[in-house]
């Protein structure tokens, strides 16, 4: 029993990205979740990975320090269970077994190394179940640092129908064709192209022209999102459920594309982390949008972790009923 007397699931969840390493400790009761401590950090674990297959030595050593301090305040906190995905660059790597055996010595569970489409599945269940106002069709698209997750499926239950996960992600698409500060029309051209073409695959698996709600997660649509509505500082409990517009986040993306670094780095709800990578991010939203035919999409701060807690607190609470019923 937690604070307040209820009966309350303590899970921590950890998700490693291309780009970040992000912790969610949070007390779930039945479909209730509620945040102890959530926190992010960029590691760009993926740094390299497209052109080298590989994840850098440096890289490990950064996600290393990250997870020693979230191993510490997961103790603190006295988490009931524990859960840590890693997804595209990890998947991607030759040595993903080094990165295995480091986490598993710092954090004391394997992280798992899931697929897109379990990635995918996990977002979807996050993002819904944060926005119980929406009906009919979505699309929850992740942008991630490596790969991009598309699912389709009803907003009114947690059953994941359309699940693409495409190889195109903000960092993925700015070492390969961004490098320029700012890009070029040509390296934005062929970014595109790339983008276009991945979507082209994706529809064959997530219709884009069929009716529905876009939602996006992920910290490229928040900080879209973010610049959209002319924050002076990141405010996630704004940024959650905002509308942006197809014109605003056009209006966004033009802006960052054009913008140097220092330019992107001085911008007020700009996290350090994202300040190479937003421009080749805001690309990829605004390609699906368009290839959508969308009007708007939905910002949601809510994802893969929240879907992680739900699905861990279930099945802790699972073990404990099936462990009563054993004489």
């Amino acid at each position: 029993m937690r604070p307040g007397g209820s009966h309350l699931t303590r899970v921590a969840a950890v998700d490693c990205g291309t780009n970040s390493i992000r912790l969610l400790i949070a007390d779930v009761n039945r479909d209730e979740l509620i945040d102890v401590h959530r926190e992010l950090r960029i590691v760009r674990l993926g740094q390299g990975v497209d052109a080298s297959g590989r994840l850098a030595p440096e890289a490990i050593a950064r996600t290393e320090t990250a997870l020693e301090d979230y191993a510490d305040l997961v103790r603190h906190h006295g988490a009931d269970a524990v859960r840590m995905v890693a997804t595209s660059a990890t998947r991607d790597a030759a040595n993903r077994d080094e990165f295995v055996g480091m986490v598993t010595k710092v954090l004391g569970v394997a992280p798992e190394v899931i697929s897109g489409e379990d990635e995918a599945a996990l977002s979807f269940v996050g993002a819904v179940h944060s926005l119980p106002h929406l009906t009919g069709r979505v699309v929850v698209a992740d942008i991630g640092g490596g790969s991009t997750e598309l699912i389709a499926g009803p907003a009114d239950r947690f059953a994941p129908l359309q699940v693409h996960s495409m190889d195109v992600g903000c960092v993925r698409m700015t070492e390969r064709h961004l490098r320029a500060d700012p890009p070029s029309a040509d390296q934005i051209a062929a970014t595109v192209r790339d983008i276009r073409d991945a979507l082209d695959h994706a529809a064959e698996d997530v219709p884009l022209n069929e009716p529905a709600a876009l939602i996006g997660v992920a910290g490229t649509v928040t900080t879209v999102a973010a610049l959209a509505m002319g924050l002076d500082c990141y405010d996630p409990g704004r940024i959650h459920g905002a509308t942006v517009t197809a014109p605003a986040v056009d209006a966004v993306t033009t802006m960052l594309l054009a913008m140097t670094h220092d330019e992107r780095a001085a911008l007020p709800v700009m996290h350090t982390g994202r300040i190479d990578v937003i421009g080749g991010g805001a690309l990829i939203l605004h390609t699906l949008m368009t290839a959508m035919g969308v009007s708007k999409v939905v910002a949601s701060e809510h994802d893969i972790l929240d879907g992680m807690a739900l699905r861990l607190a279930a099945s802790v609470v699972g073990a404990d009923e099936a462990a009563r019923r054993v004489p």
